[in-house]
Formats: C-alpha cells, structure tokens, sequence
C-alpha cells in the first residue's frame, strides 16, 4: 500500500507542525486540532496526527465541551487512537475543567437596587459619554456578566431590543436588569427613558426573560424604576 508523504507532520514546514509552531509562534496560535495532535503524537499511515484530531473534532461538532464528554472507550474507536492516547485526550480535558472549576469567581447574587448600583460602578463611574448596559442573571438572580450593549454622546444613546436581548438569549439567562448613565448627575427619568422600560419589560414577558429594573447610574447615587413603582 502506498500513501501520500505529504501527509506526515515530519513533511510539512517546519512552522506548520504543531510542537515547532508552539515554540515558534506560542500556544495561542494553534488550533485545537493541533493542539490534540500534540497529545496524541503520532497519526497513522496515511493520516496525519492533525487529520485524526480534525476527523474526532468533527465528529462532536467541534465543540470541545462534546468532546470532553467521550469516554475512553468512545475515543478509542477512532482510526490512529489507541488506549493510551485516548487516555491523554481525557487527561488534558478533565484538567482543563478543573482548571475552569479552581478560577470560577463567586458571582454576585442581586438581593436589592443597591446590590445593581454596585455591581455596574467599576463600569460606568466617570463616563464622559452616555452607556447602556445589562446585567444577565441566572434563575438565583446571580450575575451571570454584564454587557455593555451602546455608547452614544453626552445626552443619548440607542437601545436596540434586539442588541438587549441577544446576548440574553444566547447566555440562557433568566432575567436582566437593566442600567444607562446620566454623565450630567441628573436623577430625572424623561419621557423616552420610561418609553423604553415599557417596550422592553414587553419584550422580556414574551421572550420569558423578565426585567426586573432599570437604574439610571450617576457618580453619586441612582434612580431605581423598581423601587420607585415604575416598573
């Protein structure tokens, strides 16, 4: 049986092999493909260790939250991997979740407006310019992130329903709150301010994402509409 050279690691430049690429470029310029090469070492006789990673990142859409869920077994049926490198893939993936486990902050449960006003203060204190922002929350109303979703001049910005309400959607979270600054300290909610709230307090009941405030944010305190009955 013949097979194509051109398909063996040692073949390619230099540059394009995942261990040379690492030391040359650093590890952030290479693929997962590559990376899970360098696991498994070796491909087979006409399949490079990067053509295997490729073919088992396929097969989970590369979705490397999929691929940590194959057991040794399920990797090991795989054409070029054998027990032990199956074994290495799992070993990489459950450090990398503990990893993840050992760094994720303590979120910040939302218990009151006050909670919201000191939750966004590192974001919009001293802004110049006028910021809207969310806070996504998970059903125990923790802060899942907050998201900065326009910035527009000293007296306005835009608030696009669809700009609040995708990242919401795409997080999965159960709630939102959310916040834009007056830069001028001017605690006085006007008329478009209240015209907003209502459209997207609609918006969230049909979509079943509730919102459950809006502050308006200055250097030296808020408004909320919550407590204020605006809501």
């Amino acid at each position: 049986m013949t097979y194509d050279n051109s398909r063996k690691i040692l073949s390619w430049a230099e540059e394009d092999r995942p261990r040379e690429k690492m030391m040359l470029k650093g590890r952030a310029a290479l693929s997962d493909a590559e990376l899970i090469a360098i696991l498994i070492g070796s491909g087979t006789r006409d399949l490079s260790a990067v053509d295997v990673s490729k073919i088992i990142l396929n097969s989970v859409g590369n979705n490397l939250n999929e691929l940590a869920r194959l057991s040794i077994s399920d990797l090991s049926k795989f054409r070029g991997i054998g027990e032990a490198k199956a074994i290495s893939i799992v070993a990489a993936l459950e450090l990398g979740r503990r990893r993840k486990e050992e760094n994720r902050p303590q979120r910040t449960r939302i218990t009151s407006s006050g909670d919201v006003y000191e939750e966004i203060k590192p974001h919009l204190l001293d802004k110049p310019q006028e910021e809207f922002w969310i806070l996504l929350l998970n059903r125990a109303n923790e802060v899942i992130r907050p998201v900065l979703v326009s910035s527009g001049g000293v007296s306005g910005t835009v608030a696009d329903p669809k700009l609040i309400f995708k990242p919401a959607l795409e997080q999965l979270a159960s709630a939102i709150i959310l916040i834009h600054n007056h830069p001028s300290g001017n605690l006085t909610a006007s008329q478009a301010d209240k015209d907003l709230t209502r459209k997207l307090k609609e918006a969230g009941r049909l979509l079943d994402i509730p919102v459950l405030d809006h502050l308006i944010f200055t250097d030296r305190s808020y408004l909320s509409f919550a407590d204020e009955g605006m809501l």
